[in-house]
């Protein structure tokens, strides 16, 4: 388990919660809009497990939740085993994944390892192999949304818009796939030198209301980050 990065206190990555935000390292994606890219392949490990929770066991009564993020935390075999570990301190915890590993999503969900998951949609079908910039099995994909669609989990799916990426096409593509989901956010990509391509644009406020507009008729509760 590489523990490449600790946000100690976050009010925005677990809804309704204070919690901190770990970061693992290790993706089997390479998506080209990644704001976390550094933690591609096999980065440098910044806390020791045994570090990290002398610090959860320090933040107990001040924590609600930890988020789980990467990178993509299910490549990790051990991931089940470290989040009882977090569990067995009494916080909640929420998973963010590509939806890539859908055993082990239904696995953490069905052994009731989990209180919240967070599932990054990419693109529509027909762009979703050239948005994570790899070949992607889309059977997994489906087959994690369908998880989620069980409802017994709280959820969420997830947007990062780039301008130059996503269509109206890829919108319509996205709403079919996520029908009788319970909530969806769409958010901009925001320029960062931490992004491996260099000429990707957010969209406009306008654009992503279209966008919003276009998708409530799959997902009545689409929302737009931050608003």
């Amino acid at each position: 388990m590489n523990i490449a990065g600790l946000l100690k206190t976050t009010l925005l990555d677990y809804p309704e919660h204070v919690a901190a935000t770990v970061f693992l390292g290790g993706c089997n994606m390479l998506c080209p809009f990644c704001h976390n890219a550094e933690l591609i392949g096999n980065p440098k490990e910044l806390y020791t497990k045994e570090s990290f929770f002398q610090f959860l066991k320090k933040r107990k009564g001040i924590l609600d939740g930890v988020c789980i993020s990467g990178g993509e935390p299910t490549i990790h075999s051990e991931l089940p085993d470290f989040v009882m570990e977090i569990k067995s301190l009494g916080y909640l915890v929420k998973l963010d994944t590509n939806g890539t590993n859908p055993a082990m999503l239904r696995q953490l969900i069905q052994e009731n390892r989990i209180d919240y998951v967070a599932m990054d949609i990419k693109s529509g079908i027909s762009a979703y192999s050239m948005c994570c910039g790899c070949r992607v099995s889309m059977n997994s994909i489906l087959e994690s949304i369908a998880i989620l669609k069980e409802h017994r989990v709280p959820y969420e799916f997830r947007t990062t818009v780039v301008d130059e990426l996503h269509k109206q096409q890829d919108m319509i593509e996205i709403g079919k796939m996520l029908q009788g989901a319970s909530k969806y956010f769409l958010q901009s990509f925001m320029p960062s030198p931490q992004v491996p391509v260099d000429y990707f644009h957010a969209p406009s406020k306008e654009q992503l209301k279209k966008y919003q507009h276009l998708l409530k008729k799959f997902v009545p509760n689409t929302l737009i980050r931050g608003e």
